[in-house]
Parts: structure tokens; sequence; C-alpha cells
């Protein structure tokens, strides 16, 4: 008779929705994603009343998003160092205009400078 009482308490907390940051689990009507928090409380260091404070949520929203974290934690992270190698080789393939142009800016400085002695 117990387990009629049980509920999953981290879907008042936590959403997903295939059209919203490609389908990641994230804080119930925010774009911040459960791997957004983990990131700033684990690899970052803020506390999770910090991340509630900064960014308007609820503490209880917050707390859940690390309670999922912990749950699908293979699954996120193994996500998460996809789209790093993702980022990784669209940055080999399609250079950044800007970057490309300050290298060219400061090769072009460094020249100016090695001409005037």
């Amino acid at each position: 008779m117990e387990d009629s009482l049980m509920q999953l308490v981290s879907q008042e907390h936590i959403e997903i929705s295939s059209d919203v940051r490609s389908g990641k689990p994230r804080i119930v009507g925010t774009r911040i994603a459960v791997e957004d928090v983990a990131v700033m409380h684990l690899k970052l260091g803020y506390s999770l009343v910090e991340i509630a404070g900064k960014y308007d949520l609820s503490q209880a929203s917050v707390y859940a998003a690390m309670a999922y974290y912990f749950d699908h934690r293979d699954e996120i992270d193994r996500r998460t160092v996809e789209e790093d190698e993702l980022v990784e080789v669209l940055k080999q393939n399609y250079p950044s205009r800007f970057q490309e142009k300050l290298r060219h800016l400061r090769n072009s400085y460094f020249s100016f400078l090695k001409s005037d002695n």
C-alpha cells in the first residue's frame, strides 16, 4: 500500500522538451539545463544557494537539478563530452574569422616593431 503513495518529485522541477536546449533536461520554465547547474556547482565551485540566487531560481529546483544530475550522471557526462568533441571539430574545420583577424593584426604589429628597430 505504501507504494501507491510514491511520487516522482523531480517532475515538478525538471523538464525535457525536444525544442528547448536540444532536449537537455532543464529547470522547469527556464533554459537552465541540469548540466549547467552541475558545472557551476561541481567545476566552478558555486554553492547551490548561490546558483539559486544568481539566476532567481527556487532552491528546491536547483537541488532537484543536482539530484537529477546524480541520477543520470553517466548519460549527461557522455553527452557533454560528445558536444565538446563536436565543438573542437567545428573549431578546426571552421576557424573563427575574428581569431584569424586578431592573429593577422598581431603579426602585423610585431612585424612593424621588428622593422622599427
